[in-house]
C-alpha cells in the first residue's frame, strides 16, 4: 500500500523557510554593517571548528558504540542482552551535563590509571612514560562524554530499526544460506536504514546543540568564545544573539539536508 503523501509532497510551499531566510539575511546585513556585531561574530565564529569537530567525532563514535549495544540487545545471548539493557537504561537516566562532569573528572583519571596499569611492564622497563591525567585534554574528555551519553539513545534507534524489518525477510535470507553477517549487511540493514535515518538525524542535530555544554570545561567552542567575550565586554545581548544565530544556522542547515536525504530514500522505496 502506497503511503499518503506528506504536506510538502502535496505542494505546501515552505513559507516558514522563506521567513527564516529573510530574518537570517537581515541579521547578516546587521553583522556586516555594524562594527560591534561584526566583532562579536568573528569571536564566536572562531569556535565553529571546535564545535564541528567535537560533534562529528563524538557522533561517529556514539554511532559505532550504539550499533554495538543494539546488536548486543538483539543477541541470542541472555548475558549480552542484559548487559546492553543495563547500559542503555543507566546512561539514558543520567543528564548529559552530569555525565560530562563525571567523565571529565572521574572517568578520565580512572582511564589513565587503567592504561598505566595495562602498560606497567613497558613503563617499568622505560619503554614508555606513564600517562598523566593532563595528557587527556578536556576536549577529548568532552567527546568521550558525548559519545557515551548519545550512544544509549542511538542504540535504541538501531534496535527499533532492525526489529522493524519483517521476520519473513530474515527467514528467506536464512533459506538462501546467507550467513548472519550477510543477512545483516544485505537484507536487514538496507531496509532498517530507512527507519533509522530520521531519528538518527534528530540525534545528530541534538548533539550539535548539546556540544555547547562542553563550554563548562573551558573547551573553546562557539559558546565558550561567546561567554569569554561577553564577560569581558558586558555585551550579553549582542553576544548571545550572535551565538544563537550561528547555532540556528548550523542546526537548520543540517535539518534541511537530512530531510532531503530522507525524502530521496522514500522516493527510491516507492519506485
Amino acid at each position: 500500500m502506497t503511503p499518503a503523501p506528506s504536506h510538502s509532497e502535496k505542494g505546501d510551499y515552505p513559507w516558514w523557510l522563506v521567513a527564516l531566510a529573510v530574518i537570517a539575511a537581515g541579521i547578516a546585513v546587521v553583522i556586516i554593517t555594524n562594527d560591534l556585531y561584526s566583532q562579536v561574530f568573528k569571536v564566536a565564529a572562531a569556535g565553529i571548528g571546535v564545535t564541528v569537530f567535537v560533534t562529528l567525532v563524538g557522533f561517529v563514535l556514539a554511532t559505532v558504540l550504539g550499533l554495538a549495544a543494539a546488536l548486543m540487545a538483539l543477541s541470542e545471548s541472555k548475558l549480552l542482552r542484559q548487559v546492553a539493557r543495563f547500559y542503555t537504561e543507566v546512561i539514558r537516566g543520567v543528564p548529559i551535563l552530569v555525565l560530562l562532569f563525571y567523565i571529565a573528572f572521574v572517568g578520565a583519571p580512572g582511564l589513565v590509571w587503567l592504561i598505566n596499569a595495562i602498560c606497567s611492564p613497558l613503563i617499568s622497563s622505560g619503554v614508555m612514560e606513564p600517562m598523566l591525567v593532563r595528557d587527556l585534554s578536556l576536549m577529548w574528555r568532552a567527546i568521550l562524554a558525548l559519545m557515551i551519553g548519545y550512544s544509549a539513545f542511538i542504540a535504541e534507534v538501531f534496535r527499533a530499526g532492525i526489529q522493524s524489518v519483517d521476520k519473513g525477510q530474515v527467514e528467506a535470507a536464512k533459506a538462501l544460506g546467507l550467513s548472519r553477517y550477510q543477512r545483516f549487511r544485505l537484507v536487514i540493514f538496507p531496509q532498517a536504514v530507512r527507519v533509522i535515518l530520521p531519528p538518527l538525524g534528530n540525534d545528530f542535530v541534538a548533539m550539535v546543540k548539546d556540544s555547547s555544554l562542553v563550554s563548562v570545561l573551558g573547551v573553546a567552542d562557539i559558546t565558550q568564545m561567546g561567554k569569554v567575550y561577553a564577560s569581558g565586554s558586558f555585551r550579553f545581548f549582542e553576544t548571545y544573539s550572535i551565538v544563537a544565530y550561528i547555532y540556528l544556522f548550523l542546526t537548520i542547515g543540517l535539518s534541511l539536508a537530512l530531510r532531503a536525504l530522507e525524502q530521496r530514500l522514500r522516493r527510491n522505496t516507492l519506485k
